[in-house]
């Protein structure tokens, strides 16, 4: 049976946009890829997490 990874991020931040970089508070609880932008409805990503990271790291480029 695979186990469900935990990252242990807390419970403040926010969950970001990848798209069009919409802002909202992260719920406890809720991982924000489980939640859609309501502005143009891609997934969620959770502020410092490694694929905002990774975001990050290819918008510098």
């Amino acid at each position: 049976m695979p186990q469900q990874q935990s990252h242990n991020m807390g419970a403040g931040g926010d969950c970001i946009c990848p798209k069009c970089d919409h802002r909202g508070a992260h719920r406890a609880g809720v991982p924000c890829q489980d939640n859609r932008c309501p502005h143009c409805g891609a997934k969620l990503l959770r502020e410092g997490s490694y694929h905002d990271q990774l975001l990050q790291q290819k918008r510098q480029r």
